[in-house]
């Protein structure tokens, strides 16, 4: 027992003498080292921002297609039965699910396909109806969507002496029709009289303008009050849903609430889990995050080749010394793990060095995008150029980047790349080990 530990004592010595050797001379290995520590550092860099960010940006998408479309679990109700031909009975057909064990939130939804009339042109719709107080109860509702223009509190307590019902728009759709708060927006449906197909239109006033940030899922969106969708809107084309939301959409409850949900709701409704709703979209999500991760640990592995190169040329300039340490009865063993220390510590402080500055990075990854674009603009209007550059365009990314450190990868990288190190220098280290005196002597 003494014997290793005194054997791993003067390898961690000779593996110090390697990297810091008391007699400065010029030493290209040295550099190379110390070269190797940089080109990891610098991979780590974009490594831990990439994955960060690609981790907050995939979740907010995530939390807002789950939230704000699906919610956690959705229930198709079929649209031929008496419990949707009214408002009043489609929201206590809803309630009645309330007392499904693992249930938090219900929520009945009717949405119509249509057309909508503003200022500049028209534009495809999405109607959804919801109950009024869906902005202040739902969690998601409340805590996603951001009022850009307006009040919502007029579309939770609408004006009773006011004739157009209160109507709630995305921002993109506010844009594109050049319409604001407090102006009408008409909304065309259809209905079948006889033989003929003929148009019914509906005004409504604009309460509030909103932004989910995610400009893809909500950009034709049109929100309206329950009882004004039976009330004014053709429903020979209206769906009707129930969203419901429970505990936890991630939770393995899950499957079973959906269960229990099938049960109450009977054969009129079919029920979904948001993962079955949404399943080509959260592939693709995670397809990405892998190439990502993927392709930024190849960085990482081309990195960790230099330490091997190093520890090559390391080898070739220390010949004498391992000549004399074996003379001495220097284990081959030993020797082995005196490189293979020196290019795990190489690998460490790659580490200390990108690490850090990767998370300082991601966590002003907002400020950084920002100001770039303020440069990148200040820049174009100089030149002569008028159009604004938005680097995080909502139309394909959430317009503000959720900074999350992903623990768990982080712990990921940093067995990677020490695992790395150790891997890529091992053949070099053992043929230092396998070196014979006799034959380094005559050599030189």
């Amino acid at each position: 027992m003494k014997k290793k530990i005194a054997s791993f004592g003067w390898s961690l010595k000779f593996a110090g003498s390697l990297i810091f050797p008391k007699a400065e001379k010029k030493s290209i290995a040295r550099k190379s080292l110390f070269g190797a520590v940089l080109c990891i550092g610098l991979s780590l860099v974009p490594l831990v921002v990439v994955t960060s960010i690609t981790n907050g940006m995939i979740d907010g998408m995530t939390e807002r297609i789950v939230g704000l479309s699906s919610s956690h679990i959705q229930a198709y109700v079929a649209a031929n039965i008496s419990k949707v031909q009214s408002a009043e009975a489609f929201k206590n057909y809803a309630e009645q699910t309330c007392s499904v064990r693992g249930v938090t939130g219900v929520y009945p939804e009717v949405e119509i396909s249509a057309l909508a009339a503003g200022k500049n042109g028209r534009s495809g719709i999405e109607v959804r109806a919801l109950e009024n107080d869906i902005f202040v109860r739902n969690k998601s509702f409340a805590k996603l969507f951001e009022v850009c223009q307006g009040d919502l509190s007029a579309f939770v307590n609408p004006d009773q002496n006011e004739k157009r019902p209160p109507v709630v728009i995305g921002k993109k759709m506010a844009e594109d029709l050049e319409l604001s708060a407090g102006d009408t927006l008409r909304i065309i449906t259809t209905r079948t009289t006889g033989n003929k197909i003929t148009p019914k239109l509906s005004s409504f006033r604009i309460v509030a303008v909103v932004s989910s940030g995610y400009q893809e899922l909500d950009q034709f969106w049109v929100f309206i009050p329950l009882e004004a969708a039976y009330s004014t809107l053709s429903m020979e084309s209206a769906t009707y849903n129930v969203m419901i939301e429970t505990a936890d959409a991630f939770s393995p409850d899950l499957v079973a609430i959906q269960k229990r949900l099938s049960d109450s709701f009977g054969r009129y409704a079919n029920v979904y889990r948001w993962d079955q709703i949404h399943t080509a979209e959260f592939e693709n999500f995670s397809s990405t995050k892998v190439m990502l991760v993927f392709v930024m640990m190849l960085i990482v592995l081309v990195a960790t080749v230099n330490i091997s190169s190093a520890i090559v040329m390391l080898v070739m300039e220390r010949q004498k010394e391992i000549a004399i340490l074996k003379s001495l009865g220097a284990s081959p063993r030993g020797i082995t793990s005196a490189f293979l220390l020196a290019a795990l510590s190489c690998g460490a402080g790659g580490l200390i060095t990108g690490l850090p500055v990767g998370i300082i990075l991601t966590i002003f990854s907002n400020q950084i995008v920002h100001g770039l674009e303020r440069l990148v603009n200040w820049i174009s209007l100089l030149g002569g150029g008028k159009g604004q550059l938005h680097l995080m365009d909502p139309a394909y990314y959430l317009s503000e980047i959720p900074v999350e450190i992903p623990v768990n990868q982080i712990i990921l990288i940093i067995v990677a790349v020490l695992l790395l190190s150790v891997l890529v220098s091992y053949l070099p280290s053992r043929k230092a080990g396998r070196e014979k005196p006799l034959d380094i002597l005559r050599k030189n």
